[in-house]
């Protein structure tokens, strides 16, 4: 097999698996576990730049404001886009924050468009506008808007779009921006600790700590896995790979969580499916008639 597929195909199972490590430690408030995936990410990250005697780039981005700044707004957006998902998982909604992930795809052409001017071609627009459809559908037969989808896909769409322009590496740009949630993640929980609400302490199961700990390694070993796997594979290979994530989170809400899956929901899980679909097959013709 193709290194770049393998390691591409790991990072994707694991954030697949996602939703089964934040339901085992679901006695611990979304907060904290945001806070604690900031502080013990951060730890993991600084010991591989260490051992890779990787710190070369840190004196010379603090000397620019302006990469600060972008990366100020990407930490915001990946705190925002964490937090609703972690709150998603231990709230019963999974099969909501996969759909968030199904329309992401969709939602970085559109960003693209929007923000950076990219041409779209007629099957492109097509697809965003089948997947409209579908976000209408079921917004129309729940009464409101699948708010938890849309703020996971735009806020990663958004995340992706600043990433895509930004000076950094993904191993020394997810290092920059863990380090500036860090002091945040570091008062909450000094904060939580005063008023005897830290569940890292209060908690009877060393499981619970550990796993805690663990969300330093959880959180960047998929990273890195990606970002060896994107440099070595094609983009349209990587972007048919990416729905294996959504596709499991989907399929653990339903079998392992229980979750509701109606027909009315299901049909507007399909109509997205289709635009996802015309977007692929649309992407794959093109790239065989350039050829």
């Amino acid at each position: 097999m193709n290194t770049g597929i393998l390691y591409a195909t790991l990072a994707f199972l694991c954030w697949g698996l996602f939703p089964l490590y934040f339901h085992a430690i679901g006695e611990v408030p979304p907060m904290e576990i945001l806070a604690h995936r900031m502080l013990w990410s951060l730890l993991f990250l600084v010991l591989v730049l260490s051992a890779r005697q990787q710190w070369k780039w840190f004196p010379k981005v603090l000397q620019q404001p302006k990469v600060l700044l972008s990366f100020v707004a990407s930490s915001l957006l990946l705190s925002a886009n964490w937090g609703v998902y972690i709150w998603s998982v231990n709230n019963g909604h999974v099969i909501d924050a996969s759909l968030g992930y199904f329309i992401n795809p969709l939602v970085n052409v559109l960003l693209g468009q929007l923000v950076l001017k990219e041409y779209l071609r007629r099957g492109q627009w097509m697809a965003i506008a089948v997947a409209a459809g579908g976000v209408a559908w079921l917004t129309w037969q729940s009464g409101q808007l699948p708010w938890i989808a849309l703020i996971l896909g735009i806020t990663f769409g958004a995340y992706g779009l600043l990433r895509k322009t930004a000076a950094l590496a993904a191993l020394e740009g997810l290092s920059l921006e863990t380090m500036m949630l860090f002091p945040l993640a570091l008062i909450y929980v000094l904060w939580l600790s005063y008023h005897g609400d830290n569940a890292f302490i209060n908690t009877p199961h060393d499981s619970t700590r550990w796993l805690l700990v663990a969300a330093g390694p959880i959180t960047a070993i998929p990273l890195l896995l990606f970002a060896a796997g994107a440099r070595r594979i094609p983009m349209a290979v990587l972007g048919l790979l990416q729905y294996m994530s959504p596709t499991m989170q989907a399929l653990l809400g339903v079998w392992v969580f229980h979750e509701a899956f109606t027909a009315d929901r299901l049909i507007g899980f399909l109509i997205i499916w289709a635009a996802l679909a015309l977007y692929v097959a649309e992407g794959l013709w093109t790239g065989r008639r350039a050829k």
